[in-house]
């Protein structure tokens, strides 16, 4: 049975939100909501949160995780998770952002399942349908397509793939337009070794979207699709959004 562990990078020095993984979503700090939501799933052998930050470090240590100090001079979330697992057992490594408080088991078991299936399979992620013309347009989401079996051939800030029929009308579009990345990753940690020193790429640095790295390097990417969204955290007034759908879920 493969080990699976679930790590959570949690930066304090946010150029858009600085503390950002402990802003207080309904009373509760955002990392402890992302920890909880994570921990829920019954498929893992541990959950790790990865800080460079003692203040993080602190808050976590008090609710009773699993959390390490990482160096202050990381770049990306994912260099901070291959310096946490370095020196772990473990078989399959999961990329769980510190901005997503609304992380679900579909989610973590999506991650999984190619894995399950294929030992071919050494990287994975996430999709969900979008609906919403203004969410197919908006750059700050992600769009992915993929081939016929569910491995991405392009991740893009664009609205990929451009639809001919209705480019001058697609507001009247009915259906589903796109699909969109969900920033969740699962790596074999053989794989994860090595994409960390692979050198930055070049499409990579055009969408500023570190799988491409992948692609470009010739790796396939799984991506299942799930039915939820979630709402990432990357400036203030993303917590009331969140907030909104937990009170509303509670509600219905």
């Amino acid at each position: 049975m493969k080990k699976i562990v679930a790590v959570i990078p949690a930066r304090y020095k946010s150029s858009r939100f600085e503390g950002k993984p402990l802003a207080l979503i309904l009373d509760k700090p955002m990392i402890k909501h992302v920890y909880e939501g994570v921990k829920k799933s019954e498929m893992l052998s541990g959950v790790i949160i990865a800080t460079e930050d003692k203040r993080i470090y602190d808050v976590c240590k008090g609710f009773g995780a699993n959390v390490v100090m990482t160096k202050d001079t990381h770049q990306t979330g994912t260099d901070r998770i291959i310096e946490a697992v370095s020196d772990i057992d473990a078989d399959i490594i999961l990329n769980i952002q510190g901005d997503e408080p609304l992380v679900n088991s579909e989610i973590i078991s999506a991650l999984i399942k190619p894995f399950n299936e294929s030992v071919d399979i050494s990287y994975t992620s996430v999709k969900t349908p979008i609906y919403s013309y203004e969410e197919f347009m908006d750059p700050n989401n992600v769009k992915v397509v993929v081939d016929k079996n569910n491995f991405g051939i392009y991740f893009s800030r664009s609205s990929i793939p451009h639809d001919r029929e209705y480019a001058g009308n697609l507001k009247d579009f009915k259906g589903i337009f796109g699909y969109k990345h969900l920033g969740f990753y699962g790596y074999t940690k053989e794989f994860l070794l090595e994409f960390g020193k692979m050198k930055q790429s070049y499409l990579e640095k055009k969408e500023m979207l570190e799988q491409l790295r992948a692609i470009e390097n010739g790796y396939r990417i799984k991506v299942e699709t799930v039915v939820l969204s979630t709402i990432p955290v990357d400036v203030p007034d993303d917590i009331k959004k969140v907030e909104n759908f937990i009170l509303k879920s509670y509600n219905d």
